[in-house]
């Protein structure tokens, strides 16, 4: 099994393309879509880079994973799907209660879906997926928000913002339905109960220090090494120090934009909405 990893970094996040160079089979994993909240426009700069990509290994794209509703970024999906008509764009079930949350908070209009319906498939927590010759075992990681899903395949683990470089930690939990709780079970519980030997591929590399970009490491060096969760921490000690870094980060820059896109599947509405937090009287 073949990965070929595709890095934005405007966004500093980390799409993959996980293919079966024999059958030519093939899964794309959190696209990005450029965009720029200044002007409103959207490029599609990054994405055109996994349909050349695509198109010059002859490859058939079956599924695009999301591995949630991404708060820094919008996705691409449906690009990729008019380019691929028989693209099946999946993202855990529980999508669903995330579409709730935000349609209360931003008040969204009364027939915005909360039922996951512009999505081609709802994933069920634990579901093996075929997609052609390549197997996926979805595995729910919930903590950074409520619809976090990982996808094991072979010997690797594609785990969104769940698992970061040892460097760096873990994903942040503040969002609207987010646990530190939640993540320690994720990561302590069901990631590290994998192999060692297992491949990990995160959704971001922030590249603290100004290192080069990374992109993967393994659960036995996770367990060791991660700056913020290793095999030896204890729950209650995690949930402190998550929820404590949580309190000094800002809201991501395109939150409110990528929100809107993602939990449609990344269909853009023409216009979106914006909160205004007043702090003054």
């Amino acid at each position: 099994m073949n990965v070929q990893h595709f890095y934005d970094s405007e966004t500093s996040t980390l799409s993959y393309i996980v293919y079966d160079s024999h059958s030519k089979d093939a899964v794309i994993i959190d696209p990005v879509l450029d965009y720029d909240p200044a002007s409103g426009f959207v490029e599609g700069h990054s994405f055109q880079k996994l349909v050349n990509f695509i198109k010059e290994h002859h490859l058939k794209p079956l599924y695009c994973f999301e591995t949630h509703a991404h708060a820094d970024h919008l996705s691409s999906s449906q690009y990729l799907k008019a380019e691929f008509p028989n693209l099946i764009v999946a993202i855990s079930e529980n999508i669903k209660f995330v579409q709730k949350t935000f349609k209360e908070i931003l008040e969204l209009p009364s027939d915005t879906d909360v039922q996951g319906l512009h999505f081609d498939k709802l994933i069920k927590p634990n579901e093996l997926i075929m997609a052609g010759t390549i197997k996926i075992e979805a595995i729910p990681t919930p903590g950074h928000t409520p619809a976090c899903m990982s996808f094991h395949i072979n010997n690797m683990v594609f785990c969104g913002d769940a698992l970061f470089i040892e460097d760096y930690g873990t994903g942040r939990c503040d969002f609207p339905g987010g646990s530190a709780a939640a993540l320690y079970h994720s990561v302590h519980d069901k990631l590290y109960k994998l192999p060692d030997e297992t491949i990990v591929f995160v959704g971001h590399d922030y590249q603290p220090n100004s290192r080069e970009l990374r992109f993967e490491t393994t659960i036995g060096i996770s367990k060791l090494q991660n700056n913020q969760l290793k095999e030896v921490t204890s729950k209650e000690s995690f949930v402190t120090l998550r929820e404590s870094r949580d309190r000094t980060l800002k809201v991501p820059r395109l939150l409110f934009a990528s929100i809107q896109v993602n939990i449609q599947a990344g269909k853009l509405p023409s216009f979106l909405r914006l909160p205004i937090f007043k702090k003054i009287n």
